[in-house]
């Protein structure tokens, strides 16, 4: 099962990376300045990432595919690796999907 872990940046912003089972990491938010924020980022994830229609497919400036998962308001929630093809980008929504309702929070930063 995948999980999402919770970090801080250098900046003292806390992030969330979703990794796969395989430890890859498959999706990485933006900075939050609260962890209040940045789990409800999660929950946002866990909800949106049942939804096909919210992964916008994107192509970076050196030509490689990548996604982000937007919410309802059209916010980016999270953004993933660029990938060598769109069949690996597509496989990388595919493990979104599957692996964010389940996955646990593990906790990773500093603060009680």
């Amino acid at each position: 099962m995948g999980k999402f872990e919770i970090t801080t940046r250098k900046n003292g912003e806390f992030q969330f990376n979703l990794k796969a089972t395989n430890g890859q990491v498959i999706l990485t938010s933006q900075g939050y300045k609260t962890k209040a924020s940045c789990l409800n980022g999660v929950e946002s994830v866990k909800k949106n990432a049942q939804t096909e229609a919210r992964f916008e497919k994107k192509v970076a400036a050196n030509g490689k595919p990548f996604f982000n998962l937007m919410a309802t308001n059209g916010q980016v929630i999270g953004s993933s690796q660029m990938y060598a093809s769109e069949v690996t980008m597509n496989n990388g929504i595919a493990s979104v999907m599957k692996n964010a309702p389940e996955a646990a929070i593990v906790d990773l930063t500093e603060e009680a």
